[in-house]
């Protein structure tokens, strides 16, 4: 019985960090969205946000299961922004 409980706590921590970094993509998502509409409206942007959430979403990645994320540079959102256009 306490292998079956390990194993269930162990199945929760990865469902419980999988659906963190979901949440976590979605935010990122969201706030490189902003940065695009911001950039090709030609307003100045920053990606902080962006890569604030890019680290939380790199330690989630670090502890395994789910994959790591590149840092956005505003050269990166400028390219898309100007390719998107």
């Amino acid at each position: 019985m306490s292998v079956h409980k390990e194993i269930t706590k162990h199945v929760e921590q990865i469902n419980s960090r999988v659906n963190h970094f979901k949440q976590l993509d979605q935010l990122r998502e969201s706030y490189i969205e902003e940065a695009i509409l911001l950039c090709k409206a030609g307003e100045n942007f920053s990606v902080d946000k962006i890569n604030d959430v890019t680290e939380q979403m790199n330690e989630l990645a670090r502890l395994g299961v789910v994959p790591s994320r590149k840092k956005v540079t505003k050269a990166m959102v400028v390219e898309f922004a100007t390719r998107s256009i």
